[in-house]
């Protein structure tokens, strides 16, 4: 009897370690997004192409994240944030997240190619992206948010080319909601975990600073985020469509995200910032299902 609670507890570990080294609650929004694409694109559901996606979606997130902290693994165990994680603490090797790491990437790989070349394409050059230029960067310039933009955009794009199997203007006008949507979500992470991240040595923030300039450069992606979300009530937006009413109701949410981004450039406080980034998700979250809402009613 003892001896099963100790595997059992042993198998716990093992799935808790599992669901931070990949992160399991960032990479399952990320599958939220694919699939809202796809139901976005279809005109008629497949429910295998939805699984494959989201378990090929999962696969690939979960890769760039073992990946990026096998790299940052030294600095994660400067921050507080992240010096619990399984490979500082020693709960997993590097080896072992290499191989992880590896394996995860050939089966989204092979699980979205076998969707369409396409899809798995644009994985590809994500967990790129993500763990060859993003990552190095932090430490250099805060440019690499507009390098971590790219693979935080693609989801969304993913899952309309997933029904697809091309790129053209549909995905194209997905992929730039979530491409600016990533800055200010990005920078109120950056804003009340500047302490953090200066003992890495991460330079995130616009300015380098949490001031009024960063404040906002926020407002002002904020502002283009939802003038995106709301191109397609004009007639240029090809097949993806969005009627009055939804347009209202992604207008009102995002006078509320562009409230809380003008109340950080007031206060200036990271509990401000905190409530920006929540914010940010719920937007993100909202949008994205009032818009599969409104195509289907």
């Amino acid at each position: 009897m003892q001896n099963n609670l100790v595997f059992l507890k042993q198998i716990k570990s093992r799935l808790d370690d599992f669901k931070t080294i990949t992160k399991m609650g960032l990479s399952l929004s990320v599958v939220f997004s694919c699939i809202a694409g796809y139901l976005l694109a279809a005109k008629n559901i497949n429910s295998l192409i939805l699984i494959m996606l989201a378990v090929g979606g999962y696969c690939m997130v979960g890769a760039s994240n073992v990946f990026n902290q096998i790299i940052e693994r030294d600095l994660d165990a400067l921050m507080e944030r992240t010096k619990s994680r399984p490979i500082p603490m020693g709960r997993i090797s590097v080896t072992n997240a290499f191989v992880l790491g590896t394996i995860l990437t050939i089966m989204g790989l092979t699980i979205l190619y076998s969707i369409n070349t396409c899809t798995a394409i644009f994985a590809a050059i994500s967990i790129f992206i993500y763990t060859s230029i993003y990552t190095p960067l932090k430490q250099k310039t805060s440019l690499s948010v507009l390098a971590g933009a790219i693979p935080g955009a693609i989801p969304f794009m993913l899952g309309w080319i997933a029904y697809t199997g091309r790129f053209d203007l549909e995905p194209g006008i997905l992929f730039m909601i979530q491409f600016f949507w990533q800055f200010p979500h990005f920078w109120a992470i950056a804003w009340f975990s500047d302490k953090d991240y200066k003992r890495a040595g991460f330079k995130m923030l616009p300015t380098g600073r949490k001031d009024k300039g960063s404040a906002l450069q926020i407002i002002g992606y904020i502002f283009w985020t939802v003038l995106i979300c709301i191109l397609p009530l004009t007639s240029h937006s090809g097949k993806l469509q969005l009627s009055v009413y939804a347009a209202l109701l992604i207008g009102i949410i995002g006078l509320i995200f562009l409230l809380y981004g003008f109340k950080l450039f007031k206060y200036q406080t990271d509990n401000d910032a905190k409530k920006l980034m929540f914010i940010s998700i719920l937007y993100l979250t909202s949008m994205q299902l009032i818009y599969v809402i409104d195509k289907f009613i």
